[in-house]
């Protein structure tokens, strides 16, 4: 294991772990750090003022430094404390890994960093975005709770085949954006893959609408009064841009409710509304309406036709708790529009409160399972709550020969082998052999299959996405096979970077050497004229020739580079406050 464990990260299940990538933290750049500083600096200068009041005493608490980029494992240290963690991961990871780590308190932080040309905003997650966005709110204990409970209720959403064709389109998109080598065409083309997408997913699934609260929330959430809100989602925290113009009133705000769960957004702009919470409760509140509405609470039919229609592996739950989980690919119905047989295809596995039962792994039911549902015809009594005398009555005992018939059509002829029962000695699966299942004329199963394990329930409870126990399934392939571009780093850049870290070094030391602060500074306007950051860093260190020089630079870079006009001026506003305080 090439990363540090700790008491939260131990709790992490193996295909969680799969995700978790060793920080290198070497090979951040001295322009990496110049840029972490540049926007920390802005953010907490600008954010002390709009964003929640947890926001700063939370950059304490989650250990990140305003003069450097952190070291997860080192704000794992301070994080426990709050009960919480923080693991690498290579940016975007699909949604239900993302929404699993939160509900095992673990905060993901994409490594990379943005590059200087993204410095306001990148639609890639990087660790600006998520260690300067995320980790100081969950210092708030109110909302660290709502973050864990979203991720285990959002965990279990059911996906439609096109979520994940999105996630994996969004994942191309910041890969090739952050690429400083990716040709104009290939973005373009990528951006109209997911513009495409965005506007013909369909139906939106549990999955999409549960997105879409997690973005209207946690990444752009406002709280407060719709007059007068404060900014405490991450990506607003983490967009110097954004931060600013979501405040303005050309943005629209709209008080928080259910409602937001069919509010589409789009990563590769500027939001034109945003959402305002009144409190961190009120996200608990509206998380537990849209639950209510999930087949995870509501089961029947309307769970199982959502797992079918999702084509993944999801479970069932019956009332009396047993769990089968595999690829649904059918369910009868009765005259009344009730579930009364389920089909799986494929390796399926039965569990019990979310723990694989002996003997019924996907080794045993390779090729599919299926089960009737309900009570049988003429007993008002199902038969999880038939006593020895009852089950007696319908030949249900080692040995005997029993014909069920179920309320919904479903006949089950066997011998009865053996009952598989709870640790209360309810029974949760009646197993037969030489046992024929049909539905009026259609056969469901062939004595010549071998035994026939029944499911004991006579009601669906809950369906959700996912295995009820993962270690039933090799669910350790699912890392993206797309990497995040590994920058190439010329010759030119290495001397830029030289330049960077003898500035960087100066300041820290704070042994600042003018003559060679001046070298550096005509060097840098011969060579890289373009480059504001760093001549910002000099004229903030500069003595008054110096500064005067560098200052006219800014200015005339200003005039030059219209985009970075208001970079360069706030910058300079900055380091000039910090020189003022000094």
């Amino acid at each position: 294991m090439s990363y540090q464990e700790n008491e939260v990260l131990a709790k992490l299940p193996a295909h969680l772990r799969q995700f978790i990538n060793d920080q290198d933290y070497e090979a951040y750049t001295p322009i990496d750090q110049a840029v972490w500083r540049y926007v920390m600096r802005k953010n907490v200068d600008h954010l002390s003022r709009v964003a929640h009041e947890s926001y700063l005493d939370g950059l304490k608490k989650a250990g990140i430094s305003i003069e450097e980029i952190p070291s997860m494992y080192g704000m794992n240290r301070i994080l426990k404390e709050i009960g919480w963690a923080a693991v690498a991961v290579d940016g975007f990871i699909p949604p239900t890994a993302f929404m699993e780590f939160q509900a095992y308190n673990v905060l993901v932080i994409a490594e990379d960093i943005r590059q200087l040309k993204h410095i306001e905003y990148t639609p890639a997650p990087d660790i600006i975005h998520e260690a300067a966005g995320h980790a100081p709110i969950i210092a708030n204990p109110e909302y660290a709770e709502y973050l864990r409970r979203f991720g285990e209720i959002g965990s279990k959403a059911i996906s439609s085949a096109s979520d994940y064709e999105m996630y994996e389109a969004i994942r191309h998109l910041s890969i090739v954006k952050e690429n400083p080598d990716s040709p104009a065409d290939v973005i373009q083309e990528a951006e109209d893959r997911v513009d495409f997408l965005q506007n013909n997913l369909g139906e939106p699934s549990e999955m999409s609408r549960i997105r879409n609260l997690h973005w209207w929330t946690v990444e752009y959430g406002l709280i407060g009064s719709v007059d007068d809100p404060k900014i405490y989602g991450a990506g607003l925290l983490s967009s110097i841009g954004e931060s600013k113009s979501c405040l303005l009133d050309h943005v629209k705000k709209i008080p928080y409710t259910i409602q937001a769960a069919d509010v589409s957004f789009d990563i590769t702009k500027p939001q034109p509304q945003l959402f305002v919470t009144p409190d961190f409760a009120h996200l608990n509140f509206v998380l537990e309406q849209f639950a209510n509405q999930m087949a995870l609470r509501r089961g029947g039919l309307f769970g199982l036709e959502k797992l079918i229609e999702s084509k993944n592996l999801g479970t069932i739950e019956y009332n009396t708790g047993i769990q089968v989980s595999g690829k649904f690919t059918r369910v009868i119905t009765s005259e009344s529009d009730e579930p009364v047989y389920v089909q799986t295809e494929g390796e399926t596995a039965l569990a019990y409160r979310d723990k694989e039962l002996i003997g019924h792994g996907v080794e045993y039911h390779a090729h599919g399972f299926g089960s009737p549902i309900g009570k049988l015809v003429h007993s008002n009594l199902p038969i999880e709550n038939m006593s020895p005398y009852d089950l007696e009555a319908y030949n249900i005992r080692e040995g005997q020969v029993a014909e069920l018939l179920f309320e919904g059509g479903i006949n089950v002829h066997g011998e009865v082998i053996t009952g598989t029962r709870n640790r209360f000695g309810d029974i949760l699966i009646i197993s037969f052999k030489n046992c024929k299942v049909t539905h009026g004329d259609e056969v469901l199963f062939q004595p010549d299959w071998g035994v026939y394990d029944m499911a004991v329930g006579s009601s669906i409870v809950s369906a959700f996405a996912g295995p009820a126990d993962p270690s039933s399934f090799d669910n350790i392939t699912h890392v993206p096979t797309e990497k995040m571009t590994e920058r190439v780093v010329s010759d030119e850049l290495r001397h830029l970077h030289k330049l960077y870290s003898e500035v960087r070094n100066m300041r820290q030391s704070k042994n600042i050497n003018q003559q060679r602060l001046a070298e550096i500074f005509h060097t840098l306007q011969k060579e890289h004229p373009k480059d504001w950051l760093l001549t910002l860093e000099i004229y903030e260190l500069a003595d008054e020739q110096l500064k005067k020089e560098s200052l006219q630079s800014l200015q005339d870079m200003k005039e030059q580079m219209p985009d970075n006009y208001h970079l360069v001026t706030e910058g300079i506003e900055i380091a000039d406050e910090s020189l003022t305080l000094g």
